[in-house]
């Protein structure tokens, strides 16, 4: 059998399973009627319907009905926690997101890549994402595969950290540097 065959076929294969594909077209109907054709205040409806596709949100977390789900089984959203409109959640991989979380609008959290050290095949990464109670992802910020937000840390507006990010500190720029430490919370979320 001819190798070079072998890294064609292998790019050309799915890295879904046909009942993941199957409730990605599902999930990709109910995201553009039922979740997205919503009154803004349906929160509860909003979580109720992404629980139902085997997302873990609280009851208290609050989800705008233009934030896009990709696999919105792979997601965890804690009490508490807040997103602005238009927020991605590529959730190729597990995403984490902790209590009293603010993901800003446009912010964009992609836990899927690709290995680019296999040119032939570029196989399929699916690199969790973990944010941490109270941070803080400001709008239009990249949080890239793999990455930790550390509890409490802020990712300034278009921000992009594609490395793990202390607790406690303000980050900024592309690719995102400490700037400086942020004052802690109380266990509510509090000063």
């Amino acid at each position: 059998m001819n190798h070079d065959n072998d890294h064609v076929a292998d790019r050309h294969r799915s890295p879904y399973s046909l009942g993941e594909k199957v409730r990605r077209v599902l999930w990709s109907v109910a995201e553009a009627t039922l979740f997205r054709l919503t009154w803004p205040t349906w929160y509860g409806y909003r979580g109720w319907l992404l629980r139902r596709f085997g997302a873990k949100v609280d009851r208290q977390a609050r989800v705008r009905r233009t934030c896009r789900f990709v696999c919105p089984w792979n997601v965890t959203l804690g009490a508490n926690t807040a997103t602005g409109d238009g927020v991605i959640f590529y959730a190729l991989g597990s995403i984490t997101v902790g209590k009293r979380v603010t993901i800003s609008q446009y912010a964009h959290l992609c836990a899927g890549t690709h290995d680019y050290r296999d040119p032939e095949a570029m196989p399929l990464i699916r690199a969790a994402i973990t944010v941490h109670d109270d941070a803080w992802v400001a709008a239009d910020a990249f949080v890239g595969p793999g990455v930790t937000v550390g509890a409490g840390a802020l990712l300034g507006a278009r921000g992009v950290a594609c490395k793990d990010l202390e607790p406690w500190t303000i980050y900024a720029g592309n690719p995102a540097k400490a700037i400086k430490p942020r004052e802690t919370l109380g266990d509510d979320g509090s000063d």
